[in-house]
């Protein structure tokens, strides 16, 4: 496709359910707002997704796949195993500059705004979820042996810290502060 051409509708409300649901809020969004939003018609909606949990569990998908990707470069580059632990940080500020940043974690954003949420957003959130602890105990193990469980809990602690840390504005550097109490974390190990 080239430049100035309409992407196709699904990546349009894609395109447009990162722009209003993680800037805005996925409760405050109306799907009138979110088909002006993509220029798409109501039917594109349903014909693509079904319904709008339905796109916010495919963008929440997209997201997370793309979250991983990013983490997995971090990871792979990480030249200690305290470096692979913290890589999380890392990772976060990698995602931040390459993905138009939501207010803080689009995954928590909508833990928080659907604590019901239907089946096909939970089993994303759990996803994340999986991704983020299970991760980080492997990465926890060689620094911490069988209490890599509970150094993984403490660096899970610190980086949502992190996330809530651009919610405030402060510190001015959330990710350096929360690699920060990771390492010190990390230390008592």
């Amino acid at each position: 496709m080239t430049t100035g051409q309409k992407l196709p509708a699904r990546e349009r409300l894609l395109s447009a359910a990162e722009e209003v649901f993680f800037h805005r809020g996925i409760r405050a969004t109306g799907v009138d707002e979110l088909l002006r939003a993509a220029n798409v018609s109501a039917a594109s909606l349903y014909s693509h997704f079904g319904s709008k949990d339905g796109l916010v569990a495919e963008a929440l998908r997209v997201r997370l796949a793309e979250w991983q990707s990013v983490w997995d470069e971090c990871a792979a580059k990480a030249g200690s195993d305290l470096d692979r632990l913290l890589s999380v940080f890392d990772a976060l500020d990698a995602f931040r500059d390459r993905q138009p940043a939501a207010r803080w974690c689009a995954f928590l954003a909508t833990a928080t705004e659907l604590p019901d949420a239907g089946e096909e957003i939970a089993a994303v959130l759990a996803a994340d979820t999986a991704l983020l602890t299970d991760r980080l105990r492997r990465f926890a193990q060689p620094l911490a042996g069988e209490q890599a469980a509970t150094l993984a809990d403490d660096v899970v602690l610190a980086y949502n810290g992190t996330l809530a840390a651009y919610l405030r504005g402060y510190p001015a550097d959330p990710v350096e502060a929360g690699r920060r109490v990771a390492a010190a974390s990390a230390a008592a190990y």
